[in-house]
């Protein structure tokens, strides 16, 4: 018996984010709109995410012992996730400053603080977290090694859901339990280099798979999203909104898709609830703010 359908490990920052009318070029200053700041950080939007669907989720991550510290933690308990593997101290909290433009995309720049500390050792002393979780999700803003001892300390029978971002290359260790790797344009452009050159979404999402993962989701935006295994490549349509901010809209995305697959669905299944999820985060401000009740999805 699992206690938690997802446990995310991965990072937390106060996002401190500025609208701007347009991103400014290099060497230029632009002016902005009042700051506002919020709780934020990949692994800690994704545990929001997850547990306002009404996933059991844990969070393994680190903050600082700081005002940003203790916002994290207040968001965390609100929406319902379990923070017992939050570990305090050490350095300040990461912090993402964000600029957001009038169509809603974004710019981020990401001071790691804490969760650069976040070390193997603290996956190992948390190893009854992993044993107790079905799914584990992760992303590349905590140090890669830390990730590589997420994977040595799935439980059996667990499934491991990584987002590349920020994206690098990645080990045939991480790569091989990847079900699914979930990347957007960018972090596929990334990854994949010059294999990308006159190649679609499509050649992209079956050249990621053969570089090993089990499974591989292209997110497209407003496009929708590929999805591709052993049994081919199939599209998810896109849930046509109107976009105010896509801050988060991919750990709400990624959230989504791995709560479903904790619950039994198909990668194709898992992968269309969670654009409905992106689809109604995305109009909304703000990351954790932004992410959606199961009710608020269903009436999408």
């Amino acid at each position: 018996m699992y206690d938690y359908d997802l446990l995310v490990v991965g990072s937390a920052n106060a996002d401190l984010v500025i609208g701007v009318e347009r991103r400014p070029g290099a060497g230029e200053t632009v002016l902005g709109s009042d700051l506002v700041v919020h709780p934020g950080g990949k692994g800690a939007n994704q545990a929001v995410a997850a547990a306002r669907l009404g996933a059991r989720t844990a969070l393994l991550a680190r903050v600082g012992d700081d005002a940003h510290g203790r916002l994290l933690l207040d968001s965390q308990r609100r929406a319902g996730v379990d923070t017992v593997g939050v570990l305090v101290g050490g350095a300040p909290t990461g912090v993402a400053l964000i600029t957001v433009d009038p169509s809603g995309d974004n710019s981020i720049v990401v001071s790691p603080g804490a969760n650069a500390l976040l070390a193997p050792g603290d996956v190992r002393a948390a190893a009854s977290l992993f044993q107790a979780s079905r799914v584990v999700s992760a992303q590349l803003e905590i140090p890669l090694g830390t990730v590589v001892e997420v994977v040595r300390n799935l439980a059996d029978g667990g499934r491991f859901v990584l987002n590349p971002s920020p994206p690098r290359p990645l080990p045939s260790e991480v790569l091989a339990v990847c079900d699914p790797l979930i990347v957007n344009e960018h972090e596929a452009r990334v990854i994949l280099g010059d294999a990308c050159v006159g190649a679609g979404p499509a050649d992209w999402a079956r050249i990621l798979l053969a570089k090993g993962p089990r499974s591989v989701v292209v997110t497209l935006g407003a496009e929708g999203a590929l999805v591709a295994s052993d049994q081919g490549v199939s599209r998810i349509p896109p849930v046509r909104v109107t976009a105010v901010d896509t801050t988060g809209a991919g750990d709400a995305f990624t959230a989504a898709l791995a709560y479903r697959l904790a619950g039994g669905a198909s990668l194709a299944d898992a992968a269309a609830y969670a654009a409905r999820v992106g689809a109604v985060a995305v109009t909304r401000g703000g990351a954790q703010d932004s992410y959606p009740s199961a009710a608020e999805v269903e009436a999408l």
